[in-house]
């Protein structure tokens, strides 16, 4: 045994040294040997790393398609169940953009601006421009990524894996500017394996570093993992963590299908607070003669986590949130109309999420009035 222990150590030692004299000659070949000092040699150095100090750098503020929600040149997840809606909510945000007008929380959209799209989930002639088309989009402002031409002159797929160099220069010799690039879904980025970290990050970057440059937001849709209900919001996303690690703004859609009602919600966020989400339904219509199209209607906000909107929206036991909720909404106005203000304090203090209570306020279906209160107006809730 000793012998082979002895023999184990000497494989060890001629490993260790053909590291380092590989180690030494990728110096080498990159201009740099620092033979026993630490020092360069005046030999022409084709590579080295650089550095520079903070006090020569420039601060700058985050810039925003969507204050608080879509940051400019930078990766945003949508992520949710199938049926929430996602990539029509996706098309509703690009509706809005291309039109100029409004985003789902009601603030102003500074300038109209022009969307480029690639999916491999939906057909665009039949599924997404009806959508945008229902939804009121500009579509001269919307710009289908369909195929990508070869150097031999064949027109090709779109492999958002390989192409995005090829996406970049197009977009450089257009005559706008993409402000929202989407990709559905985002794993398709990825030529490796989506469960495994390096393989995420590695090829993702073209993408985020593409964003960066050209200075658009680029929205990845992604479905939530299996069998994922009850953990953590971020960890419901599908794949590797990377996806979540690489995106500045992870975004979840959560939907319940009894009530046809969901809420868009902020989930991570490396540039502002994730907190709070936005109410939505799915509602079906006719984009023309002869064809239907799903399209979101924007509810009010809700300044509820993450993980308390989830829990809320997922709950299928009848003894679950809700139910507690429209007991205890129920207890609260049986004897006579209340304020919502009254409720709201009494609601958190009894450890319900405002979210839940406006879904209890449906199922009861309380009456809300606005009342003259002295000298100031106030809303009431009453049972009908």
């Amino acid at each position: 045994m000793p012998a082979q222990r002895d023999h184990d150590h000497g494989d060890s030692d001629a490993h260790a040294e053909r590291e380092a004299a590989a180690r030494q000659a990728r110096r080498k070949a990159n201009g740099h040997d620092y033979g026993d000092h630490a020092h360069f040699n005046g030999k022409a150095h084709t590579s080295m790393a650089l550095l520079r100090e903070g006090s020569d750098m420039t601060m700058k503020p985050i810039e925003w398609l969507w204050p608080g929600w879509l940051p400019k040149g930078k990766l945003i997840l949508l992520a949710g169940q199938p049926g929430a809606g996602k990539t029509t909510i996706t098309l509703s945000l690009a509706a809005a953009l291309t039109r100029g007008t409004m985003w789902p929380d009601g603030s102003e959209i500074q300038r109209a601006g022009h969307v480029a799209m690639w999916t491999s989930e939906d057909d665009a002639e039949d599924t997404v421009v009806p959508r945008l088309s229902r939804m009121g989009a500009n579509l001269n402002h919307f710009h289908h990524i369909y195929g990508a031409r070869r150097p031999d002159g064949r027109t090709d797929i779109f492999d958002p894996a390989t192409d995005i160099p090829l996406l970049a220069e197009a977009l450089a010799a257009a005559p706008y500017h993409v402000d929202m690039l989407i990709i559905d879904p985002i794993v398709s980025a990825v030529a490796g394996d989506a469960h495994k970290a390096n393989d995420v990050r590695r090829h993702l970057e073209p993408l985020i570093q593409f964003g960066a440059s050209y200075g658009c937001a680029i929205v990845g849709i992604t479905h939530f993992a299996k069998r994922s209900q009850g953990t953590l919001p971020t960890e419901r996303v599908l794949g590797s963590q990377a996806f979540v690690a690489a995106a500045r703004m992870v975004l979840l859609a959560a939907y319940d299908e009894k009530s046809r009602s969901g809420a868009l919600m902020r989930a991570k966020s490396n540039i502002t607070r994730a907190i709070g989400g936005i109410a939505y339904s799915t509602q079906e219509g006719e984009a023309a003669p002869g064809i239907d199209a799903t399209y979101i209607e924007w509810g009010a906000y809700q300044p509820d986590m993450a993980v308390e909107m989830l829990a809320d929206l997922e709950s299928t036991d009848e003894g679950g949130a809700l139910s507690e909720a429209v007991a205890f909404l129920h207890a609260l106005l049986e004897d006579g109309p209340q304020s919502q203000r009254y409720i709201k304090a009494q609601a958190h203090e009894a450890g319900h999420s405002w979210r839940t209570i406006e879904r209890a306020k449906h199922k009861l279906k309380v009456q809300a009035e606005r009342v003259q209160d002295g000298t100031k107006a106030v809303w009431k809730w009453a049972l009908p």
